[in-house]
């Protein structure tokens, strides 16, 4: 195949790693995995990182300097039946000398955590050394077994001038780049892509080699802001529903919330709305929030999220991401109490360790006249029949007596409720002291 034919970001691929940029953490000088290259003294390894760091890159140029037999394998397009084909050709070289086997599996979290079993055992043995691509985060993705057994390598997204040093090249590359088209870029062009590719090589390139097209189409010699931006119109942002980035954006914004920062609850939000997430889930975590973090230092939280949850579902997007805005500023700016949560969490602790204690007699049911000559509801006071609408009486089972589990903070509305249940409580320690 002609290289007109191959996209500008295959042909451009390092194959050095003189010209791998952005990763010297991992292969400059000195450091374990350029070592362990240059000595050809390689054990398995998981290469974790964002689309466009230069994992398949990585471990391509691994393949050129190994002596160990390399195999590409993709967990995408292929399964157990190939794998086994790939271990038994492995053994073979093995038992004719022919020298290791080096597996590169793409995208090695799409087997499921039984189907990476298959490669333990022959990690062990030494048939195969396994180099593992993902996107997603190992510690859930890979099985603690497979991890044990494997150095994880993480790679970080590519930093703007890393990428315009990227560009730059392709510009300047007779034989694989554009530098045969004639064509020059502005700086501003070149930060643009850099800018919105967010680290990522290959969309990177992918943009410039459209811009390049675009340009070339119109008549034109330079790539400017105008032709970088159609470029990129229709780009997507970054994000995996079901992955990392679902976990910590909405991570962020729950952290934001409860630190109420209302521009940065702001940005998380719209983050995850421009992205496609799905608004009412973050529209049930918002209600979620209203009780955990809010409670009843401002009891209208709750009534103001479920609210934003109801407009949504009448008006949908774009029109209902309003009110998800109106709640997540409200929540931020109000004041934060996390005593339900606290209590929720303190009543279930003793109740999983009391079990089943009985109700007090008199606040028991008393239906029929058999459960009333058992005394059921013997003994009750009806509050609003006392002054205040309260009285001494205890509620709580026989071996609580005297348990608190909802101390109010001292923010908002639950400042009132703390010296409301003061005053009862003193009053109740009154009566018992006599």
């Amino acid at each position: 195949m002609t290289s007109q034919f191959i996209p500008l970001a295959e042909r451009m691929r390092p194959r050095t790693l003189e010209q791998f940029l952005g990763q010297d953490h991992l292969v400059g000088p000195g450091k374990l995995l350029a070592e362990a290259i240059a000595h050809d003294q390689l054990s398995s390894m998981i290469f974790w990182g964002p689309p466009g760091s230069g994992k398949t890159t990585l471990a391509r140029m691994i393949a050129s300097r190994t002596k160990a037999n390399f195999v590409p394998f993709s967990a995408v397009t292929s399964g157990i039946p190939e794998l086994k084909l790939i271990i038994k050709e492995a053994e073979i070289r093995i038992n004719l000398q022919q020298g290791p086997t080096l597996l590169f599996v793409d995208e090695i979290h799409r087997f499921n955590k039984s189907q990476q079993d298959a490669f333990l055992p022959h990690i062990e043995a030494g048939t195969i050394t396994l180099i593992g691509a993902t996107t997603e985060n190992p510690s859930f993705a890979l099985n603690a077994a497979l991890l044990s057994r494997a150095k994880v390598y993480v790679l970080q997204p590519l930093h703007e001038d890393s990428l315009v040093k990227i560009l730059d090249r392709a510009m300047a590359d007779r034989e694989l780049g554009l530098a045969n088209f004639g064509l020059t870029v502005t700086e501003a062009a070149f930060r643009l892509i850099a800018r919105v590719a967010s680290g990522d090589a290959r969309r990177a390139l992918n943009a410039l080699e459209q811009a390049a097209n675009y340009v070339r189409m119109m008549g034109k010699g330079e790539i400017d802001v105008a032709a970088a931006e159609e470029a990129l119109a229709h780009r997507a942002l970054q994000y995996d529903k079901e992955g990392e980035d679902h976990f910590n954006m909405i991570s962020a914004l729950h952290k934001s919330l409860r630190g109420s920062d209302p521009d940065a609850s702001a940005y998380y939000l719209m983050r995850m709305l421009e992205a496609g997430e799905e608004p009412l889930y973050i529209a049930r975590r918002l209600v979620r929030f209203a009780s955990e973090d809010v409670g009843n230092a401002d009891p209208h939280a709750l009534m103001v999220a479920m609210s934003a949850m109801q407009a949504y579902t009448f008006l949908g997007s774009p029109e209902g991401n309003l009110a998800l805005m109106q709640a997540t500023l409200y929540l931020a700016c109000a004041p934060k109490s996390n005593a339900v949560y606290q209590t929720s969490k303190n009543v279930a602790a003793v109740i999983h360790q009391t079990m089943n204690l009985p109700v007090p007699l008199h606040l028991r049911n008393a239906p029929t006249p058999l459960m009333k000559t058992m005394d059921y509801g013997a003994g009750y006071l009806y509050p609003h029949d006392y002054p205040g609408h309260f009285v001494v009486q205890e509620y709580l089972p026989e071996k609580l007596r005297g348990r608190r589990f909802y101390v109010p903070s001292d923010q908002g509305h639950e400042r009132r409720v703390k010296e409301r249940l003061e005053s009862w409580r003193s009053e109740w320690q009154i009566r018992q002291d006599d």
